[in-house]
Parts: C-alpha cells; structure tokens; sequence
C-alpha cells in the first residue's frame, strides 16, 4: 500500500481510502470525457448565444451537481462533505444564473460563469487541501486556484470587446486536464496498493 493511501488512515481506515480513491479516479476520468466533449460543442457554437448554447450552459453546472453528489456518496464516512454541499448549492446557483444571464447576453453569462469560477475554485482548494493525505490532488489544488484567476479574468473580459464564450470552452477543457492528471495520479497509486 502507498504511503499516501497508507495516510489516509487518520480520516478513515485504509480500506475506506483505497476504495474512496479508486471511486474518485473513476469520477475523475468521467469529469474529464465530460469537460472535453462540452468544450468542443461549446467551441461550435460559441459566436452568439442560441437554444442549444444556453442548454449547454446550463448543463456544466448540472453536471458539477451531480459529480458531487456521485462524490458525496462515495467518500469515506470520515472525510467532511461540507465542502461538497457547499459546491452543489453553488453549482446549482450558477445553473440558475446562467440561465437567466444568456438572456443578456455574453457579457452576462461571463459575469456569472465567473463569480462561479471564483467560487468553486475556492471550494475545490479546499477539498482538494482535505484530501490531500489521499493522494493525487496536486492537479486539483491547482485546479483550483487557477480556477479563481480564471473567473477574476471573466469578469474583466465580460467588460471588454471581445467577449466570446470560447474561454469557458478552455476554462473547461484545462479543467478537464487537471481532473485527467489527478485521475491518473490517484490510479498509480490505488495500482501499488494492490
């Protein structure tokens, strides 16, 4: 068993670690097929705000609600879910916004897509920081911080004249890198604990 799973054992038993690792990689390989497959039919249509981008705009947050939820439920009995209630309540929040914001436009939709940003970078830290005893969670720490610069970086933009929504296409897809990075890392380990 790695040191890292090994540690884990101050939150929960070292069962409980490798199972919640292996349920996290396999998480993290669906978040970045997910990522990745949205970018691109946002890219497509990223020139102007139609049906389809705004169900697309939507259906990110969506998504971050459910993985959370899938998350919530496979994390040891140990760990905190405070931050993964706090990151469905905010997913869900910015569902709404965004919803609402593509009404107005792309500036508006950047304005709300990066107060989520900010937000959901800071939760990310922060459970990434938590599990960081489990191994893996170097890409989701600085996920996450980029994830607050990012969203400081959609607010200027939604100010500016080139606002497009083909940065939340790379904000996603480099998103999506991280989560296939920390997937890979947490593989690696759950293969020398057998």
């Amino acid at each position: 068993m790695s040191s890292s799973l090994r540690d884990a054992g101050a939150t929960g038993t070292a069962a409980d670690a490798g199972g919640s690792a292996r349920a996290l990689r396999r998480l993290y390989y669906v978040r970045f097929g997910f990522a990745v497959v949205w970018a691109i039919l946002v890219a497509a249509i990223a020139g102007t705000i139609n049906p389809g981008a705004v169900v697309l705009l939507v259906l990110y947050p969506l998504f971050d609600v459910a993985a959370a939820v899938v998350d919530v439920r496979s994390s040891g009995a140990a760990r905190s879910k405070t931050p993964l209630y706090v990151n469905v309540g905010l997913s869900l929040l910015a569902a709404v916004g965004l919803g609402v914001a593509a009404a107005s436009g792309i500036p508006s939709v950047l304005r709300v897509w990066g107060v989520w940003a900010i937000t959901a970078g800071i939760v990310q830290l922060i459970v990434a920081l938590l599990r960081y005893r489990l191994g893996g969670q170097w890409p989701m720490i600085l996920s996450g911080a980029l994830s607050v610069f990012a969203g400081g970086g959609f607010l200027a933009m939604a100010g500016g004249p080139k606002a497009s929504l083909m940065v939340v296409a790379g904000y996603a897809t480099l998103g999506g890198i991280f989560f296939l990075l920390s997937a890979i890392r947490l593989h690696r380990l759950t293969a020398k604990e057998r």
